[in-house]
């Protein structure tokens, strides 16, 4: 059994992956007593599917905690709800908590960011400001 663990471990210390989804909230920089800073923030991805022999939809979200050691400046635009896509691999921590129970959690160590959007509401408000903007434009045309 423990061969299989330690392959599970290999293969997830080995695999660059891909996700996608928005951040849950503003990213933040953390500084380690050597000096060197992480970029900490957690991404939500909505999943949808069919059940097996049924018309019924489920949706389900997962939620990745992710860190980023490359470039702390990423930081400022990575504000919450923007839409990102994640290349890196997935880390396992393990950790006892409070009650004694031995207890997991993974973290997506990224190795590169794409942006895809801001937040819904920021693009919604910067139309409406352009709209407008449009609409007075009107009396001061030259011709």
């Amino acid at each position: 059994m423990s061969g299989g663990c330690c392959l599970i471990i290999h293969l997830l210390k080995t695999k660059i992956m891909e996700i996608i989804g928005r951040l849950t909230a503003d990213a933040k920089v953390n500084e380690l007593t050597d000096g060197r800073k992480v970029v900490n923030f957690s991404i939500a991805m909505n999943e949808t599917y069919r059940v097996k022999n049924s018309d019924e939809i489920k949706k389900a979200t997962n939620y990745f905690n992710c860190s980023y050691w490359i470039n702390d400046r990423i930081a400022n635009v990575l504000t919450k709800g923007t839409l990102v896509e994640l290349y890196g691999r997935i880390g396992l921590n393990t950790y006892t908590s409070n009650a004694g129970e031995v207890k997991a959690a993974f973290t997506f160590h990224v190795n590169n960011i794409k942006l895809h959007g801001k937040p819904v509401r920021e693009t919604t408000n910067h139309l409406t400001v352009v709209k407008d903007d449009v609409e007075n434009a009107g009396d001061d045309l030259p011709f």
